[in-house]
């Protein structure tokens, strides 16, 4: 590969923003300078910032293309290809698709869909179809009865780089007891049941939890920590909660529900992600803490695009534009070195002599950034 100059940019490093020039040769980051190339065949970026190319954790864009409308299955590559085409046209290089193993209904699309979900990801990245960079991240629904059985047939995948751990049984995490009026009335108008097969339901479901949910954490954790993947906790809402995900050596808490809980796994290391449609859209969907309270806590370490891919960088420029502690550069970590560094990649996220060029150009657009040119290891893919 030929070496490649960009000019004129506005490089948002690891601590600052500078004006100045890259170079990429062998699709790796070669050179950094403060001032702005002479050589004729630079690529002048016309004073747009440069950054490096986002790493989105925790994505289930790719669901809605697999089975776009309900009993409508969609051919895996393709797929596959236009979940690819949404993320690079959003600035993510890196993806790890999130796929359910278990569900609070044991025959859902979802866990009717995972194989052939999991196995169009892991093809399409064995034949060179992605423009981006997928992994898989295991979501683990640890009061599913038969969550041991997915795990055990899927944790030996190479792409599996993140698993999380998550109960959704009412009474847990995102339902605490006090809240259970409202998962009645959100599972009841969902899966059209009567009263009485609602309460037979929530029985159902406590059980499994008292029953399954800390035995599998347990082991999954245990499995994942002797195999060097990175585990992360879901919808911790106390003290008692982070501590555990510490105990456990998780290294990341997502979509903590509390502002208690997200200081507590800040202090003890866990790197907090909260859902950027949540800074976009201004909180959460479901009453939980708004990032934007985080960040002004100072407790806000990754942000997750979740189910609307253009959310990350949206939510990134707004961060630093919040009254709080965070400037451009610490804003634009939040969906680039840190989420890397928390999956143990260590050669990307970072505009960095000797790292992946994978790279963004953002135009800095009074109504909202937008995103000119992405690269994947310096070759050119939006």
């Amino acid at each position: 590969m030929k070496e490649q100059i960009l000019s004129n940019a506005k490089l948002i490093l690891a601590d600052e923003v500078v004006n100045g020039s890259l170079v990429i040769r062998d699709g790796k980051i070669a050179d950094i300078d403060t001032h702005d190339s002479q050589l004729s065949q630079a690529d002048d970026l016309n004073g747009d910032y440069l950054m490096p190319g986002m790493v989105e954790l925790h994505t289930d864009n790719q669901e809605k293309y697999f089975t776009p409308r309900p009993k409508v299955d969609y051919p895996g590559h393709l797929a596959m290809a236009t979940h690819d085409a949404q993320l690079i046209a959003a600035g993510i290089t890196t993806s790890f698709d999130s796929v359910a193993l278990g569900d609070i209904i044991g025959d859902s699309t979802r866990v009717e869909k995972l194989d052939a979900m999991i196995k169009a990801i892991v093809a399409s990245e064995q034949n060179g179809l992605n423009r981006a960079s997928h992994f898989l991240h295991l979501r683990c629904e640890v009061s599913f009865p038969g969550l041991m059985e997915f795990f055990e047939r899927y944790i030996g995948e190479d792409l599996v780089k993140l698993v999380s751990v998550m109960d959704h049984a009412p009474g847990q995490r995102q339902f605490p007891p006090e809240n259970i009026p409202k998962y009645r009335e959100y599972y009841q108008g969902k899966y059209n049941m009567s009263d009485s097969e609602m309460d037979d339901f929530i029985a159902i479901q406590q059980a499994n939890s008292a029953k399954y949910a800390d035995r599998f954490r347990r082991t999954i954790c245990e499995v994942c920590n002797d195999r060097g993947i990175a585990t992360a906790s879901h919808d911790d809402a106390t003290l008692t909660h982070a501590q555990e995900s510490a105990q456990l050596g998780m290294q990341v808490a997502e979509f903590t529900t509390t502002l208690v809980a997200a200081r507590a796994s800040h202090e003890l290391g866990l790197k907090v992600l909260m859902g950027a449609p949540n800074v976009v859209r201004g909180g959460s969907h479901s009453g939980n803490i708004a990032a934007a309270e985080l960040a002004r806590d100072g407790v806000l370490d990754i942000l997750s695009s979740d189910y609307y891919p253009s959310a990350l960088l949206q939510a990134a420029f707004m961060v630093a534009g919040q009254d709080n502690g965070y400037t451009l550069a610490d804003a634009i970590a939040l969906v680039t070195r840190n989420p890397a560094q928390a999956s143990n990649l260590f050669d990307r996220g970072e505009l960095k002599t000797g790292l992946r060029a994978d790279l963004v150009q953002v135009h800095p657009h009074e109504v909202m950034p937008m995103i000119q040119r992405t690269w994947r290891e310096g070759r050119r893919v939006f």
